[in-house]
């Protein structure tokens, strides 16, 4: 209502003016070197006035926009009075004040603009400025509060309150300005609350939480990527480009944590062999090392037959599903990332055995159909 009120007092100001103007100029007979316009420029070097005085390039307007400065002295403080209404009424009503004088200032601003409207164009320019301060204003109390935004111990995940108010503030922005043909301050804003989200996610590692924090922040990350991908907002592209890399980062940080878990002894056995590697134990003479005989292989090796494998795969799955919140469905991928990641440390410990205990007729329990198989199995009975 505060806007639509807003757009008619503006669209019935220039009327008012250009009227206004156009009698002062008839009534002095001004726009020629007469004794009257001698009169007013003696006149309005003398009296002050705490309306609008631009820099005109002829007498003629400087002593007009003087007289209109002084007949309409109670308009600018009455239009600034009025958006601290504007603001107190409404969450976003700072926004919705600067898209109307915007608007309205490039309707009636510019070079085809006639000499009549300048002492409008200079009221309405200095309360733009005040429109632009209290958006900014209201845009820097949203960050701080997406920032300063705790996620409570006991969360179990799934999509962020910060992010949610995100997406309802650009949904919000993105339907005021979209008649609007002047997006540099929106854009600006949308930028900052963007890093303010950004930010509240990064900060998750430092909340203590009861749940795994890579999943969650890989989860708000790729749900921002997937709403900035239906947004199409260009002045986003590079935080929608950095969403979906930390989503990744997330997931990959994640599945690195809980891969060895299966198989957790042959993945501690390998990594002692390749450090011994890594400190120029040459590859026939590992298996000479106490820790890393053959004998001990073999040990390791009777721990994982292939039913046990399975049973920890399965554990595995329940785990990540725990893990996960049920918004984003993103247990497939995770899984398939998951089994991608074993598909590569099953060829890395085959490539070990095969160089360093070349010919001792050593084999894991399980091959690569089996564990192809597992990963098939759990997938199709969940």
């Amino acid at each position: 209502v505060s806007q639509q009120v807003l757009e008619q007092v503006l669209s019935e100001l220039q009327p008012l003016c250009t009227s206004e103007q156009q009698f002062l100029q008839e009534f002095f007979c001004l726009g020629c070197d007469s004794v009257e316009l001698q009169a007013l420029e003696v006149r309005v070097s003398t009296v002050s006035s705490p309306g609008p005085s631009p820099s005109l390039a002829h007498p003629w307007e400087e002593a007009t926009t003087q007289l209109l400065s002084e007949i309409f002295s109670c308009l600018e403080p009455e239009l600034r009075a009025f958006l601290d209404v504007c603001n107190k009424v409404h969450p976003l009503g700072c926004l919705q004040v600067l898209v109307t004088l915007s608007d309205s200032v490039c309707g009636t601003w510019g070079p085809s603009s006639a000499p009549s409207s300048s002492f409008l164009h200079t009221l309405l320019g200095s309360v733009l400025l005040l429109a632009k301060s209290n958006f900014n204003k209201c845009i820097g109390t949203l960050c701080k509060e997406m920032e300063e935004a705790r996620t409570a111990s006991r969360t179990r995940g799934g999509i962020l309150p910060c992010v949610c108010r995100f997406q309802e503030l650009l949904a919000s922005f993105e339907e005021v300005f979209q008649t609007s043909q002047r997006r540099g301050e929106l854009d600006k804003a949308q930028l900052r609350l963007a890093s303010s989200v950004f930010s509240s996610i990064n900060s998750l590692p430092s909340a203590n939480l009861k749940v795994n924090t890579d999943m969650v922040m890989m989860e708000n990350f790729h749900h921002i990527h997937n709403f900035l991908c239906q947004r199409n907002i260009p002045c986003l592209e590079g935080k929608k480009r950095e969403a979906k890399q930390r989503s990744r980062e997330h997931m990959e940080k994640y599945i690195t944590t809980y891969l060895g878990q299966p198989l957790e002894r042959l993945k501690h056995f390998f990594e002692g062999v390749k450090a011994r590697l890594a400190q120029g134990v040459k590859e026939e003479e590992v298996s000479f090392q106490l820790a890393y005989s053959k004998q001990e292989l073999r040990k390791v090796i009777e721990k994982y037959p292939g039913k046990e494998v399975k049973r920890a795969l399965e554990t595995l799955y329940r785990t990540i599903h725990k893990h996960l919140s049920p918004e984003e469905n993103l247990l497939p991928v995770v899984w398939q990332a998951m089994e991608q990641g074993f598909i590569r440390q099953y060829r890395e410990f085959e490539e070990l055995i095969q160089r360093c205990y070349a010919g001792a007729g050593i084999a894991l329990d399980f091959t690569m159909e089996d564990l192809l198989s597992y990963f098939n199995s759990i997938t199709m009975s969940n």
